[in-house]
This record gives C-alpha cells, sequence and structure tokens, in this order.
C-alpha cells in the first residue's frame, strides 16, 4: 500500500469510477433544501436539486464540512500514520481547506498537507488525478507538493451556463440582468480566475450551439495543454450535446484521456441545469 494518501472535498466532481480507480478519499461539503440536507457526492440527485429550487424559487444552501466530519475521514490514515494531501476547493470560495487544517492541529497530526487548488469541479480533480498518479510511480510528498505549485496556476476551468435564473437566486446577479438574459438567451462564460469566478464573455444562441462555439474557441489552448486528459463536465445536459463536444475534442487528436463527469451537488446548485465546461492543464 503507498504510504501516501491523498484526498479531496467533493466538490473535485470525480465520478465514482475515477475515484476508485485512483484511489481518492472524499471529504463532503453539505447541500440544504429546506429543511433537507444530504451530502454532496455522486449520489446527489440534481433533478432533485433543479426541481426543488424551481419550485421555492431559492438555491439550495452549500455547507463547508465540519471539523468532526473531517476527522472522520482522516482518522483511518492517521491510524495507519500515513501522509495525507488534501486537495480542497478554493480557500476564496469555501472554508473547506482550514476546517481540514483545524482538523489535523486537533489531533496534533503533523503529517497532514492542505493543498489550495484555487480551483473548483474538474480543475480540482486534474490536480487529485495528477498527485495521485505521482504516488503510484513513489513520489514523495515533497515532490507532489512542488509539481503542483509549479501547475496550479496553469488549471483552465471555465463553463457556459444555459440560465441566469440560478446564479439570480444564489445571489451572483440581479433580477434585471437576469431577466434580461434570459430573454435575450444569452449564456455567460463563467472562468475561474485568480482563484475567483468570474464572467469572461456572454454567448447568445441555444444550448447545442453556443457550447460547440465555446469549446472550439478554447482550441489554442487546447492544443497547448498537457496532453493527459481533459474533462468535460456537466449539470445534466443532453447526451448528443455532450457527445458532439466529445467528438470535437477527439478530433483534435491531442488527449490520451477525453474524461466525462457529471457536476456534483455544489456546482449544479449554483449553476443550474446544462451548464458544461471543457477543463485541462496548459503546459
Amino acid at each position: 500500500m503507498d504510504n501516501i494518501k491523498i484526498i479531496a472535498d467533493s466538490t473535485c466532481d470525480l465520478s465514482a469510477e475515477l475515484i476508485e480507480k485512483y484511489d481518492i478519499g472524499i471529504l463532503p461539503l453539505t447541500i440544504t433544501m429546506g429543511d433537507k440536507s444530504v451530502k454532496d457526492g455522486n449520489g446527489v440527485n440534481q433533478k432533485e436539486i433543479y426541481e426543488w429550487s424551481n419550485k421555492t424559487g431559492e438555491t439550495p444552501k452549500t455547507a463547508a464540512p465540519t471539523i468532526g466530519e473531517a476527522i472522520d475521514v482522516i482518522t483511518p490514515y492517521i491510524e495507519a500514520e500515513r501522509d495525507i494531501i488534501f486537495f480542497g476547493i478554493s480557500e476564496v470560495m469555501s472554508t473547506t481547506c482550514n476546517v481540514m487544517r483545524l482538523a489535523a492541529e486537533t489531533l496534533n497530526y503533523k503529517k497532514l498537507v492542505v493543498v489550495n487548488s484555487r480551483n473548483l469541479s474538474t480543475g480540482i480533480g486534474l490536480q487529485v488525478i495528477r498527485a495521485a498518479e505521482q504516488v503510484s510511480r513513489g513520489c514523495t510528498v515533497e515532490e507532489i507538493l512542488a509539481d503542483n505549485r509549479q501547475i496550479n496556476g496553469k488549471v483552465k476551468a471555465s463553463f457556459v451556463v444555459d440560465t441566469l435564473t440560478f446564479l439570480y437566486r444564489g445571489g451572483r446577479c440581479s433580477s434585471v440582468t437576469a431577466l434580461i438574459g434570459n430573454s435575450l438567451k444569452l449564456k455567460p462564460e463563467i472562468v475561474v480566475s485568480d482563484a475567483k469566478m468570474q464572467v469572461r464573455k456572454k454567448y447568445r444562441g441555444n444550448a447545442k450551439s453556443v457550447i460547440l462555439k465555446y469549446a472550439k474557441e478554447r482550441e489554442k489552448e487546447l492544443l497547448l495543454a498537457n496532453s493527459a486528459r481533459v474533462f468535460i463536465t456537466h449539470s445534466g445536459c443532453p447526451e448528443k450535446i455532450v457527445n458532439k463536444v466529445k467528438e470535437y475534442l477527439e478530433s483534435l487528436n491531442k488527449f490520451e484521456e477525453i474524461l466525462v463527469t457529471q457536476a456534483g451537488g455544489v456546482v449544479s446548485s449554483h449553476c443550474g441545469p446544462n451548464t458544461l465546461g471543457v477543463l485541462y492543464i496548459l503546459n
């Protein structure tokens, strides 16, 4: 057994298959819809989130894990005296990284390192898988952290949002902006820049044409990206749209892996249905 355990919070949006393949520990965030709270992860029902939001006109509340929950996740690896590297969502967006630090301090465990991914969704997942591969090759904690410092700022995460309604409900745009944007069928591109979410561009049109245009506009960067893998991560887009994006990425003959994952409950709650992103690491 490798002596280094990689753990990430649930916003890394890795599929159950990838979590199992790379032996990743997951610390889930909490999603609250009225009086019902669920743990983020592969068991979260996106349809239920959207139906609840549309019924109530509210966005589900999302919360970082408690220190107790973090302790529960890391205790088995502490008992085995393993080194732990934890990857968390951008500290600008959540206190999850600090929760894990406090959990390690509470247990006085010195062999746990927290990595601020400065990202979200599979922008975290890309870093997590890269670290897990390094563990399997026998790299040390210091080597893994040094590599992450090199690539952390090169992770490119962006999404096209199909409707402004969910961003409005979450307080990320005004009611007037949402009304006008939805009337004009505007679909903003949300990018992670300086560890924060920002609007870079606004597309107009139907979901299929906009998403394909967005993907093709990434071509210059995609051809300069690390060839190991690229993610298509979405919050319930029609399969035919996802497949079109995948076919386009395949046509570049660039990537060893094109991985398709569904966004978890946290990302889905804030972005709404039919959101899709293409995520990769620049060389």
